[in-house]
């Protein structure tokens, strides 16, 4: 579109807001520094609350493609799923913290996770709870990913790629199926934007494009598959988003870290 067009502004209460993830077109789960993780519908209705286990807020929460929720918990470096209301433990890491999930669409989980003394970092692909891929390397062995607990949202590309918007290298790290690094975007030189790129969120759409929010700046980042910047979003008042997701008609969901609100937005034609 010429002009992305703010669809609806959802309140949901939060502060310190950090993840949405889209259950429908209608639909979608929250999570924030609380341990209540919140679903609401467009109209700004909650549907349903879930408290994580341990009573600490989640670091980040995923669907599965049947509608169950998931969550990452850093005080008991578990993965967890909670499904017909009951909630149950599915990765156990020793050594590592779960950070942020998603899932692709073969159905695996995609995780980021970073080591004790937050020296490493690394993505690890589960099929159930079996370990099935660690990417964590380049081939000169050098590592793909900064070291410590800072976030790094994950997303799979329509063509198998896995985005990691790793805030503490200030870049989106791209790499292939198969574990090989494509490219990293680091920001678009623009007059327009005076802050440095602060990477949070990211997501795709159903075009292989990648978004990522810009938290300082207050804006989108739209990129090819290739990693070419494409255009911003930045007209539909955004404040500090963070989270992002895509539904499946290509609506874009924005999590605005301070001020609570998910805007949903149309961006393509």
């Amino acid at each position: 579109m010429d002009e992305p067009e703010l669809v609806a502004t959802i309140n949901t209460g939060y502060k310190n807001f950090r993840s949405v993830t889209c259950l429908s077109e209608e639909e979608f789960w929250t999570s924030a520094r609380v341990s209540d993780m919140k679903c609401f519908n467009v109209q700004g209705t909650v549907i349903n609350i879930i408290k994580t286990k341990s009573g600490r807020c989640p670091n980040d929460i995923a669907v599965t493609s049947d509608g169950d929720l998931v969550y990452s918990d850093n005080t008991t470096n578990t993965v967890n799923k909670v499904k017909s209301g009951q909630t149950e433990e599915v990765i156990r890491l020793a050594g590592w913290t779960p950070l942020n999930l998603c899932f692709t669409s073969s159905g695996d989980l995609l995780v980021t996770v970073y080591s004790d003394y937050q020296t490493q970092s690394k993505v690890v692909r589960y099929s159930g709870s079996t370990e099935k891929q660690t990417i964590q390397y380049d081939d000169e062995g050098k590592p793909l990913y900064s070291g410590h607990a800072t976030i790094k949202y994950i997303s799979e590309n329509r063509n198998l790629d896995i985005c990691v918007a790793d805030t503490g290298a200030g870049a989106v790290v791209v790499v292939n199926h198969a574990g090989k690094l494509r490219f990293r975007y680091t920001g678009h030189s623009s007059t327009s934007k005076n802050k440095a790129f602060s990477v949070h969120g990211i997501t795709t759409d159903s075009q292989s494009q990648i978004l990522t929010a810009d938290c300082d700046n207050h804006c989108i980042h739209i990129l090819d598959q290739n990693g070419q910047f494409l255009r911003y979003i930045d007209n539909c008042d955004l404040k500090d988003p963070l989270g992002l997701c895509v539904d499946k008609s290509d609506n874009l969901f924005v999590a605005e870290f301070n001020g609570g609100n998910v805007k949903k937005i149309k961006y393509l034609q």
